[in-house]
């Protein structure tokens, strides 16, 4: 049974609330499904040894519109530190390129 949207939004509410780092993206750490999933976990996963992940591919379309509420970004990989919206796969690549992502994941300790 597939959930329905209303309960993929409540999913995603939790998952931001009770999460210090989330990051929502094709497929999973272990076996990203897309450059730009991949990408992102790396980025992160090299900065942090704890973080969780969702899986959005089997409700897609539901997650976009899920994950756009609270971002206003509809793509998908979204990073969540601390319940505030990071940015995807580019911003992550940025704040590495600027040596601010480590700080940027570990603000949840500031």
């Amino acid at each position: 049974m597939t959930p329905d949207t209303s309960d993929i939004q409540t999913d995603v509410d939790a998952a931001i609330a009770d999460h210090e780092v989330i990051c929502f993206i094709k497929g999973t750490p272990e076996r990203p499904q897309c450059g730009f999933s991949q990408r992102a976990v790396g980025l992160i996963g090299e900065r942090r040894d704890d973080f969780a992940a969702v899986n959005v591919l089997d409700e897609l379309s539901a997650y976009r519109a899920a994950l756009e509420e609270h971002s206003g970004w509809e793509t998908i990989p979204q990073v969540y530190v601390d319940g505030e919206f990071v940015g995807g796969s580019d911003v992550l690549q940025e704040l590495a390129e600027q040596e601010e992502l480590a700080e940027t994941l570990n603000a949840v300790d500031a």
